[in-house]
């Protein structure tokens, strides 16, 4: 049997219930890793912090194009210059090298200008220059959290109405779950935040939430008219709905991370094209992020809020009840197959 194959008979089998993971029941093991990644998260936002961008703090930014540029070389030639800080040296292709650096005034920028000129043998007319003040990525700033406040409350308005409050309630931690460790790695990283990483940033919280919904949805299905049936209680029916759409969260997930993985580790990595790897690893960790959350945390947190009603009380009661008669209700069968060998030893004693 190949591969695809097998990976369909199981999701079929976890789809029928025949084979069961304990995701919901183990909570308190995925809320342990979760907070081992919470705690990384915060000590790298505390001792190291965020690595903000120029487009956010403000500078002046060179690229110098000459066939013999490297970031070593332009590093080596502006070591010299004592007023330059903040230095921050990129390769860009095969024959751009850009240099960023705290604000320099006029007569800075033509020392440093003429410095690069003379050592790449070019003119000083070739070098672009320009000077960012933090004015711009502070407005970024305010839009962005501007746009990130009316997203969450859209979102949680309609899982409100479309679902139930509680789902917005877990769906709304497991997201603020995946923005703080995000951060947090994006710190430990020391990568740059520039407004494409903003940008990533949004695109990781609609596919989370997009991953959550799903898995809710089947939830919602399981669960109605479930205190009627009174066949398993509320957190084993939201364990059978994540069962039920683990295969496909992870397959979704996994066409979603390669090429962004080659975005990051190819595009930045091998090729050396810098300007990608700021949005690639915001993507790359998201991704994988949301989908631990969506799993491990919205779905075990709504199981805890909604088992704590008293509808779902009394039906973990009523199904508890029933499962612990049924070991007495088979001890009669049990007794009837005795009885039948009993009886053949006896039929066989009388011939």
């Amino acid at each position: 049997m190949s591969k695809s194959r097998e990976l369909g008979s199981l999701g079929g089998r976890l789809y029928r219930g025949e084979l069961s993971l304990d995701i919901v029941g183990r909570r308190k093991q995925w809320y342990l890793a979760s907070s081992i990644l919470f705690l990384l998260a915060l000590g790298a936002l505390t001792f190291q912090g965020l690595k903000l961008g120029i487009e956010f703090k403000g500078g002046t930014v060179i690229t110098v194009s000459s066939p013999s540029a490297s970031a070593a070389n332009a590093r080596e030639a502006i070591g010299s210059l004592d007023f330059v800080s903040g230095l921050i040296v990129q390769e860009v292709g095969g024959d751009k090298v850009r240099i960023q650096t705290e604000a320099l005034d006029p007569t800075q920028l033509n020392q440093l200008q003429d410095l690069l000129g003379a050592r790449y043998s070019i003119a000083i007319e070739s070098i672009d220059v320009q000077s960012i003040g933090p004015s711009w990525g502070e407005e970024i700033t305010r839009k962005g959290i501007i746009g990130l406040t009316a997203f969450i409350f859209i979102v949680l308005l309609y899982l409100a109405l479309a679902f139930e409050p509680k789902m917005a309630v877990a769906a709304l931690v497991a997201l603020l779950h995946d923005i703080f460790i995000t951060v947090g790695i994006y710190a430990l990283v020391g990568f740059e935040v520039t407004p494409a990483t903003l940008i990533g940033f949004l695109t990781i919280l609609a596919y989370s939430l997009y991953d959550t919904v799903v898995v809710f949805d089947k939830v919602r299905e399981n669960t109605l008219n479930i205190t009627q049936v009174a066949r398993s209680t509320y957190s084993q029916a939201a364990n059978l709905a994540v069962n039920q759409t683990l295969i496909r969260s992870i397959n979704t997930s996994i066409i979603a991370v390669l090429p962004v993985a080659s975005l990051l580790f190819v595009g930045a990595g091998l090729l050396g094209a810098g300007t990608l790897k700021d949005i690639a690893l915001v993507l790359f960790v998201g991704l994988i992020i949301g989908t631990f959350s969506s799993i491990f945390i919205a779905t075990p947190i709504l199981a805890s809020l909604r088992e704590k009603e008293p509808a779902m009380v009394a039906l973990a009661k009523r199904v508890n009840s029933r499962s612990g008669a049924a070991p007495e209700s088979a001890a009669p069968g049990n007794d009837r197959v005795v009885h039948r060998g009993q009886k053949t030893k006896k039929k066989r004693k009388q011939r």
